[in-house]
């Protein structure tokens, strides 16, 4: 593990939690949730934690994706301008990631994890029942348009809770059941995380090494996660899951401003 910098014990941690996080992510959404946080505690610079986070992100929602889509949960060809606008975000919102100095995102991402965290606690979800496409129009292109850019920027620029918003936020503007929006969720946020991905790739943000290791791991995990949702739902796991969010978020913000 020289070459990681790490010690043999905290890789091995990092890629427990991603094991629990591709679960968690594929039931939920919000796997990043922790692994961001133990990225940069285990002493990754913020930029290199989140080029890491999206290079193993990025195998647990493309495995959940092609789940979601072997069950006939998620129709592409319906989706495609939340693909194309959600990718435009991607790359924009890592562009912009990039010319924040380390010193700020070290104060900023814990602030952006604690706020997310607070929101999935308060989040309700909605019991819509539909499992019908809404009608193909303007106002739905617009809808996807701008649903996909704004979470695709912010996936860009910090990444943790994209999967919430993304289900939250279907449920809610196209009156879709929680596993046709988590179907929708996975397959974009596969799409700005592959697109954020390329763009630190560019930049030279990624712990190889590190970053396959850990995608194994969430890829193992968001397939279990996957086959879980689609049996049992999420709720029974965000009690939990926050807490332990809450509690790693606030010794990161203990480190960033206190210290």
């Amino acid at each position: 593990m020289l070459e990681l910098g790490l010690e043999p014990s905290v890789f091995i941690i990092l890629c427990s939690v991603a094991l629990v996080a591709g679960f968690i992510d594929a039931i939920a959404g919000g796997g990043g949730l922790l692994t961001v946080p133990a990225l940069l505690s285990a002493g990754l610079p913020p930029h290199l934690a989140l080029g890491t986070n999206k290079l193993a992100a990025s195998f647990g929602s493309c495995a959940a994706a092609i789940t979601f889509y072997k069950k006939r949960l998620f129709n592409p060809k319906f989706w495609w301008r939340s693909f194309l606008f959600t990718a435009i975000g991607a790359i924009c919102g890592t562009l912009v990631v990039n010319v924040i100095s380390t010193a700020w995102l070290d104060k900023l991402l814990p602030v952006v994890i604690i706020f997310t965290a607070i929101y999935s606690i308060f989040s309700k979800t909605q019991e819509h029942t539909g499992e019908t496409l809404p009608d193909d129009n303007p106002a739905l292109h617009k809808k996807q348009g701008t649903q996909g850019y704004i979470i695709g920027f912010y996936d860009g620029v910090a990444g943790p809770g994209t999967g919430a918003f993304w289900t939250v936020s279907t449920m809610a503007l196209y009156k879709l059941n929680i596993l046709f929006a988590s179907g929708v969720a996975k397959a974009m946020n596969f799409t700005s995380n592959f697109t954020s991905l390329l763009t630190f790739i560019y930049l030279g943000h990624i712990n190889w090494y590190l970053g396959l290791s850990m995608g194994l791991c969430i890829m193992i995990g968001a397939i279990v996660g996957a086959h879980t949702a689609i049996h049992f739902g999420a709720k029974f796991i965000r009690p939990l899951f926050i807490t332990v969010v809450i509690i790693i978020a606030c010794k990161l913000a203990y480190q960033a401003w206190l210290q």
